[in-house]
């Protein structure tokens, strides 16, 4: 994950961010930020009919990316870090990626057809990232497209939408009409299944050495 790399520099400005926050829970934090993602997901729907809804649908993005954040961090520093606030995060994240690039692929942006595969993607990639946490590799973070990455992706490209839209640019492609967030959604598609494999072979190669060491 090309923003993985950068935790401990985010964790130097989400300290002092998370002063305010103390009073709450962490799952309290956690439900936030899936809640701003249904949010998110209802207006890039929206658009369709009002591309104004993009602005929206950044601004809950970003309430999304931050609560998500947010919610580990002030579980460490409070010291109530646990497998089911983990496990309560992760479950959301999930349904929090489905609603967000769902309403890009059921709006007038997307064909249908790639928001599906994108979305498969994106389900597949976290998928292989826990399935290797299960199999005693570690939680694979790794490959060309994390959560921060594919949140970074969503809010630029709801703006450049918006800024696309309000000037009135059709983006037309060798005779193909699309849209910037449909050429998203196709980088989604793509990236996410090359994500799913890296940390796929990154599993299986992590027990294939282990079933050598077993066998010696």
């Amino acid at each position: 994950m090309v923003l993985n790399k950068y935790r401990p520099q985010a964790d130097k400005i989400l300290v002092p961010l998370s002063k305010p926050f103390m009073r709450f829970h962490p799952d309290t934090l956690t439900w936030v930020a899936f809640i701003s993602s249904m949010v998110a997901g209802f207006s890039f729907f929206m658009a369709s009919i009002n591309y104004n809804y993009l602005l929206l649908a950044f601004l809950f993005i970003l309430l999304n990316a931050f609560f998500d954040a947010m919610d580990g961090k002030i579980a460490k520093l409070k010291g109530i870090a646990s497998a089911r606030g983990d496990f309560l995060d992760h479950v959301l994240d999930r349904y929090a990626d489905m609603f967000m690039l769902g309403g890009i692929a059921f709006s007038t942006y997307c064909n249908l057809g790639i928001g599906v595969i994108a979305m498969l993607g994106v389900i597949f990639a976290s998928y292989m990232g826990t399935q290797a946490h299960a199999v005693g590799a570690g939680r694979d973070y790794g490959g060309i497209l994390g959560r921060a990455d594919r949140l970074v992706y969503l809010m630029v490209f709801a703006l450049i939408q918006f800024f696309s839209d309000s000037a009135g640019f059709v983006l037309v492609i060798s005779g193909y009409t699309t849209t910037f967030l449909e050429l998203l959604m196709i980088w989604f598609a793509i990236a996410g299944h090359f994500t799913a494999l890296q940390r796929a072979h990154r599993a299986w190669k992590y027990l294939s050495e282990k079933d050598e060491k077993n066998k010696n």
